[in-house]
């Protein structure tokens, strides 16, 4: 029902209007949802139910964050990264909303492609900011769409300043890392990597390795066995990289 309501409203209604009111036109449609069994920790929502979208994944109905948004906050708030100067790469639009009014940080929003809400445009194989600029950097689902990904780890690691974190996640499979330079087509990326706008398929180990090559000292952060259902928190694997 919610993606076909959200379907429909994309086809009548201007994206500019969609995104200026996204709150209240979630408010009133997320009604049904409002309850004491679950709650978002994004928004601090109390929910009956979050809205199953995609490939396992849930939707906060009041905020419109999914379950690695939800997760990612968390992270940053257990491992104390909200303080400082943080540069986002590509932020959902509930993270961004959030972190953007945190008092204790300089927020840094970018995003190449201009398909996000953002402050900046940075390339993140040259981002545009001096050596050890950055407490903190968040880099979730970037890697996998740039085709010269150990120049981004370098990147990200000569722009981190010493002792910062940076947390990075991409989708995983079992096994070795799977790229192919020479499939460029859209139809062909899709069938190789699962997404038209993807260049390759990490494995955990493997991006692990890459950003060990790139001199972070790094921690994988297991949640496959965990599934915390109150807040809608589904299994995952994050890797905390350090300089």
């Amino acid at each position: 029902m919610y993606q076909l309501t959200k379907k429909v409203a994309k086809s009548i209604i201007p994206k500019s209007f969609l995104l200026r009111n996204e709150l209240i036109l979630r408010k009133l449609f997320s009604f049904k949802y409002r309850g004491s069994i679950y709650t978002c920790n994004v928004c601090d929502a109390s929910l009956k139910k979050f809205i199953p979208i995609g490939k396992e994944d849930l939707l906060c109905p009041i905020c419109g964050s999914r379950s690695r948004s939800r997760r990612v906050y968390h992270l940053l708030k257990e491992n104390h990264l909200l303080s400082g100067k943080t540069l986002h790469f590509s932020p959902p639009r509930a993270l961004y909303r959030i972190l953007k009014k945190t008092p204790d940080i300089i927020y840094i929003a970018t995003d190449y492609e201009n398909e996000f809400i953002a402050d900046y445009s940075y390339d993140i194989t040259a981002i545009a900011a001096p050596d050890n600029s950055f407490d903190t950097i968040i880099c979730y689902h970037v890697l996998e769409h740039i085709l010269d990904d150990t120049k981004a780890m370098a990147e990200l690691y000569r722009v981190l300043k010493p002792k910062g974190t940076c947390l990075v996640q991409t989708p995983f499979k079992q096994g070795a890392i799977y790229e192919d330079n020479s499939i460029t087509s859209e139809e062909g990326r899709l069938e190789a990597f699962g997404q038209k706008d993807h260049v390759r398929i990490y494995s955990l180990e493997g991006l692990n390795t890459r950003l060990k090559d790139a001199y972070f000292k790094t921690e994988i952060i297991d949640f496959t066995t965990e599934k915390d259902h109150i807040h809608g928190w589904q299994s995952e694997c994050v890797i905390k990289a350090m300089k």
